[in-house]
């Protein structure tokens, strides 16, 4: 971004001199060949039929006009009319001893102050504990929250459950079976119930804290093991989000809406604009008015479905006034969230502000084979046994690797290596050694955090890191406008690559000079603040000691 920003202003002035001020805004973009410079852009081409000349020619107006400073950047034009920009080392240095003056605020941009934004995420029922699914969910939900607060939002993290209905009373049914059949009698199970290893665990903690004393089955006795079977689960799921760093600012409940009378709301709101009507017994939102299918809102049973008080919930979230609001939510839930737009809208709501990043399904694979059941349990994996076997940053990492929109292959035999070939060791390493080759300065006596001229930062690796960690605020803001946090993780694997690429080939501590010692120490610092703070982005810590870091450090 800080390269675009140079440019436009410039561009848009070529522009008005040539008579095609507001034509279009012109793009810039990174050439797929790094040796057609550092950005292009077509303008040329896209004006050629307004213009009605060449876009050869336009492209030489256009560069005639830019009145660039050559000391800053090097301008070309290749093929039929792309206009490539290549900027100087010396450009890139001052750059860098810019970046290295912000210091550890490097990628915080202001630019969104004074809007909120609410995120919602996770958002399981306390009916059991979190599977990968909730985990790929909360990773990409929490992250998703981070790179929005990076970019200026006041961000509501928001976590959305139902505590009441048909899931709740089984749950407590099935609680109440186990407890029966703890006390040693010959008790039916649900059919349709709660099967899980954990509903003995409640049933065993019911039979401590109340003995025999629940054993008549009356609606009482079903009621407490639903209370405490809810409990249960839900200080489950928040002690397995703790480990996960995630922690939410607002717990909604969904049966609130109907005790608020938020959800009549909806329904009289809108039956006054027409839109409701009744078949078979049951009453239906008429989508179809929209494009979309016509849905039941209450069932014949009288019982509403999903989409009666998601309408509510989102009306309620656009009320409270945020600017932006996040919807973090699995593949399946495609049809739903947009039916409830689409409801949502017709009640008169500016639904442009809610956003809805659907996730694809996680399968476990090992030696290139899926795995269903863990070695330990035998049973199906839960987010738990996963981040107790591998670790909170790894988990995260991996769960952030791949688009959303993708299916996400979890490799199990590659997320337990602890070397370098673990995409998130390998970071968390980059960031170690740079600890590392402060700390060997120091035992030199040297301080690395000397005032240093950076001019001198000219060899193709050291260029080459300064390029991309001078991106570093346009990757957040990237990731963080399209909602999709592997944008951070492979950028951070690229600066990386990079400092290993330039660690090996230029000698920091015993660089030929102490001028280009020092303006090495700033280039590492900077990497290290980039590496660092994408990493808290993530959710991952950046580690200062690791074993691989150690070695081969310069002497």
């Amino acid at each position: 971004m800080l390269l675009e920003r140079y440019l436009e202003p410039h561009l848009q002035r070529a522009l008005e001199l040539i008579g095609a001020s507001g034509q279009l805004v012109p793009e810039l973009e990174a050439p797929k060949v790094a040796e057609h410079g550092d950005l292009a852009t077509t303008v040329a081409l896209q004006l050629a039929r307004h213009l009605r000349r060449t876009p050869r020619q336009i492209a030489e107006e256009i560069v005639d006009h830019l009145h660039l400073p050559v000391e800053d950047v090097e301008v070309e034009i290749a093929g039929p009319g792309f206009i490539n920009f290549r900027f100087t080392p010396g450009f890139f240095t001052r750059l860098l001893a810019h970046v290295a003056i912000v210091g550890d605020t490097f990628g915080r941009s202001s630019e969104n102050t004074g809007k909120r934004a609410n995120v919602e995420y996770v958002s399981a029922n306390p009916t059991g504990p979190l599977h990968l699914g909730h985990g790929r969910n909360a990773a990409l939900g929490d992250t998703i929250a981070n790179l929005l607060q990076w970019c200026g939002y006041e961000v509501t993290r928001e976590y959305y459950f139902n505590n009441a209905g048909n899931q709740m009373l089984l749950l407590g049914k099935s609680v109440y079976a186990r407890y029966r059949q703890l006390l040693g009698d010959n008790y039916p199970f649900p059919t349709d119930g709660y099967q899980g290893e954990y509903v003995w665990d409640i049933a065993r903690e019911l039979l401590q804290r109340y003995g025999e004393t629940l054993r008549e089955e009356t609606e009482d006795h079903l009621s407490t093991c639903r209370r405490i079977g809810e409990r249960w689960c839900f200080s489950r799921i928040q002690q397995t989000l703790e480990r996960m760093g995630i922690r939410h600012d607002v717990y909604f409940n969904e049966d609130s809406l109907y005790h608020d009378g938020k959800v009549q709301r909806v329904l009289e709101a809108l039956r006054e604009r027409s839109l409701l009507y009744e078949k078979d017994g049951a009453l239906w939102i008429a989508l179809s008015r929209f494009g979309r299918q016509d849905r039941v809102l209450i069932k014949s049973t009288g019982e509403g479905t999903y989409r009666l008080p998601d309408i509510a919930y989102h009306q309620d979230k656009l009320e409270r006034g945020y600017n932006l609001i996040v919807d973090v939510l699995g593949a399946d839930h495609v049809t739903t969230i947009e039916d409830v737009i689409s409801a949502v809208q017709a009640l008169g709501y500016d639904t442009t502000r809610i956003k809805v990043v659907l996730h694809q399904f996680v399968t476990l694979t090992e030696g290139g084979q899926q795995v269903k059941m863990s070695k330990r349990s035998g049973k199906s994996y839960t987010l738990d046994e996963l981040l107790e076997e591998l670790g909170p940053d790894v988990v995260r990492f991996f769960f952030l690797m791949r688009a959303p929109s993708t299916h996400l292959e979890f490799d199990l035999e590659l997320a337990r290596q602890q070397t370098e070939a673990n995409p998130v060791f390998y970071l968390q390493y980059a960031h170690a050694r740079i600890c590392s080759i402060f700390r060997h300065a120091r035992q030199r006596d040297i301080e690395p955090d000397e005032p240093a001229d950076v001019r001198c930062l000219v060899l193709p690796p050291e260029q080459a890191l300064i390029k991309l960690l001078v991106r570093f605020p346009e990757r957040i803001q990237k990731a963080a406008r399209l909602y999709e946090p592997q944008l951070l993780t492979e950028y951070l694997r690229e600066v990386a690559q990079a400092f290993h690429a330039f660690y090996h080939e230029c000698r920091i501590v015993g660089a030929e000079s102490s001028e280009q010692m020092h303006a090495r120490f700033t280039l590492a610092r900077v990497t290290q603040r980039v590496l660092r703070n994408g990493l808290s982005i993530l959710g991952i810590s950046a580690p200062e000691r690791m074993e691989r870091s150690e070695s081969h450090i310069p002497q």
